[in-house]
């Protein structure tokens, strides 16, 4: 979820425009799936340097290629919540983590 103070960021017409050419360009799959040879859509436009009040109007930070990865949700999970509530296995099969099931 967006944090109120970056709601205006990801409604501006220049973020929508830079992640649809972004999913464009890495023709809309995971990036890391790809890697492990797994094919997922990504639905996230990942920030690897985290967004925060600090630089979210440097557009060096917030709409440089360079600092965007396309990720599945899953992944996306894994990266803001390691010990979120799924994982994916080495075959891409995602499933829920243990604890959840309880």
């Amino acid at each position: 979820m967006n944090q109120p103070w970056a709601s205006a960021f990801y409604g501006s017409t220049l973020w929508k425009r830079c992640r649809k050419d972004f999913i464009a360009s890495r023709r809309g799959l995971c990036e890391r799936c790809l890697a492990k040879g797994i094919i997922q859509p990504g639905r996230e436009v990942h920030h690897k340097i985290r967004l925060t009040q600090e630089n979210i109007n440097r557009p060096e930070i917030t709409l440089n290629w360079d600092n965007l990865e396309l990720l599945c949700t899953p992944c996306h999970e894994q990266e803001h919540h390691p010990a979120g509530r799924y994982e994916v296995s080495a075959d891409g099969k995602i499933t829920a983590r243990e604890a959840e099931l309880r």
